[in-house]
């Protein structure tokens, strides 16, 4: 199994931004363009281009998702797209216009039927982002923690048809402190499917120690802050990490 990067641009406001912890009062902006953002991220060498709406993900509806469908319609890249995605429409919406995979968080929890139906519907065109703080999912942008422990809800899903998992620990996000590696791991012995690191990546080494999960599983990392305070080499991580 191969391990993909996956260079992440949060949008709010149509500029790249990124947050501490998910936390929309500790902002940073990095870009004013996400389609010029991912066009470097394209030429640096990156296959695969994960996008946030974070308007999307507070307001319960696609926001930011003009800047989504350009990427993916202009650039040789693959799209996966989450943040305020929370009907069928939303999802055809986006899979229809060209985005590889749409990323099903907060309606995990509030919604599992509909996650079951676009699961049948979709297959591996779905991604199912569970986000944990202290082992427990949260939801609604990371304002809410559920009661439910990702490993649980992550075997539930595994079994409705879930193929790949994006695994954020909320603790690390944005921190440069290292990704939570054994909760990632753990998720991918529980599901049995593919799961996608998210938050704390801050050094190559983070991303080899990473990468030393494949068979396990754990199928690539998504890296944002690091990237954008030069702490990784986009080009070079994707040469020295496959």
């Amino acid at each position: 199994m191969s391990f993909i990067i996956y260079p992440a641009i949060d949008m709010r406001r149509g500029k790249c931004v990124r947050l501490l912890q998910g936390d929309y009062t500790k902002e940073t902006i990095y870009g004013d363009s996400p389609y010029e953002m991912a066009e470097q991220f394209a030429k640096q060498g990156a296959e695969w281009i994960h996008m946030v709406d974070l308007d999307g993900a507070k307001e319960g509806r696609p926001v930011n998702d003009s800047f989504v469908l350009d990427v993916a319609r202009k650039l040789p890249v693959k799209v996966q797209i989450g943040g305020g995605i929370r009907t069928a429409s939303d999802v055809e919406y986006y899979l229809s216009q060209g985005v590889d995979r749409v990323i099903l968080g907060s309606a995990a929890i509030n919604n599992p039927a509909f996650v079951c139906e676009m699961l049948r519907k979709y297959g591996e065109k779905i991604a199912i982002g569970l986000d944990a703080k202290d082992g427990f999912v949260a939801t609604e942008g990371w304002v809410e923690t559920s009661t439910f422990k990702a490993t649980e809800l992550g075997k539930e899903l595994a079994e409705a048809g879930a193929k790949t998992f994006i695994f954020t620990d909320i603790a690390t996000d944005g921190m440069l402190s290292g990704p939570n590696i054994e909760a990632t791991a753990e998720l991918a012995r529980a599901t049995g499917a593919e799961v996608i690191a998210s938050g704390g990546v801050s050094s190559l080494e983070d991303l080899k120690a990473l990468r030393q999960y494949v068979d396990t599983g754990v199928a690539g990392s998504i890296v944002g802050k690091a990237i954008y305070t030069n702490k990784i080499n986009l080009e070079q991580a994707l040469i020295e990490v496959k």
